[in-house]
């Protein structure tokens, strides 16, 4: 009898991505869990699935990095502004994330800064 090849589950790194955006919620509490997920699991899988969690822990402490620099720069009252830039960034890095998971392929740039 043949084997039939499975595609590796993705509902734990969607989760991941999920949690990420909940953060923007939560201040930043759901990320925290997210991270441990992606640190957990990652390892386990194919390389375009250990990517995103490589992405997803990037995410969180690039996300981590910005939202503090906003919060001290919100005493000369641009972080508001910056603030809102991390927002829009996390939230693209996410369904970019996602949007990979679907086409089971690893995000581009998993180690850029940016996008």
């Amino acid at each position: 009898m043949a084997e039939q090849r499975r595609s590796p589950d993705t509902t734990i790194a969607i989760v991941g991505y999920a949690l990420q955006l909940a953060g923007i919620a939560t201040g930043g509490l759901t990320s925290l869990l997210g991270v441990v997920i992606a640190y957990v699991y990652r390892g386990g899988g194919p390389s375009w699935l250990d990517d995103h969690y490589r992405y997803q822990i990037r995410t969180f402490w690039l996300s981590l990095l910005y939202f503090s620099v906003s919060a001290l720069l919100t005493l000369i009252l641009i972080g508001f502004v910056t603030w809102l830039i991390a927002v829009v960034w996390l939230v693209i890095r996410c369904v970019k994330g996602i949007k990979g998971l679907q086409r089971q392929q690893a995000p581009a740039n998993v180690t850029t800064w940016w996008l």
